[in-house]
């Protein structure tokens, strides 16, 4: 129980970080400027850096639940198969689904994309390489 707050309140710190990494660069602020319009002009940094924490406890919560479900014999692969999963579920679909409903231009999408593969993959990582359900 220990190690899966541990690793939940990393994976957190973590999707804050990677989200400011990806979302505050240089090449981010020129592809997503798209979206300048509708941009909140402050950002309320407890509240995303509450929420983070909360989808570090969850994320990690459901790798645990599918673990011995997802494909791969080592924790590296079933790191990196939650990692596809998840990144399907939150990241492409609603790329997808914006790609469909908005305007955006074609880099702007690609980057999300490729960015969101990115972000799921260090957690999927994080979570094959120190997670592991308790032996029944």
């Amino acid at each position: 129980m220990l190690r899966y707050i541990l690793v939940s309140i990393i994976s957190g710190i973590l999707f804050g970080v990677l989200d400011g990494l990806i979302n505050a660069n240089p090449l981010a602020q020129k592809l997503l400027a798209v979206y300048q319009p509708i941009a909140r002009k402050t950002l309320n940094l407890p509240a995303g850096i509450l929420i983070d924490l909360v989808y570090g406890f969850i994320l990690a919560g459901i790798f645990l639940l599918f673990y011995r479900s997802l494909p791969g014999e080592s924790g590296l692969v079933k790191g990196i198969s939650f990692a596809l999963l998840v990144w399907f579920l939150r990241v492409a679909m609603s790329v997808i689904s914006s790609w469909m409903v908005h305007d955006i231009p074609q880099a702007t999408l690609l980057y999300q994309l490729l960015a969101g593969l990115g972000e799921m993959l260090v957690l999927g990582i994080l979570y094959g390489l120190t997670l592991k359900p308790a032996a029944q």
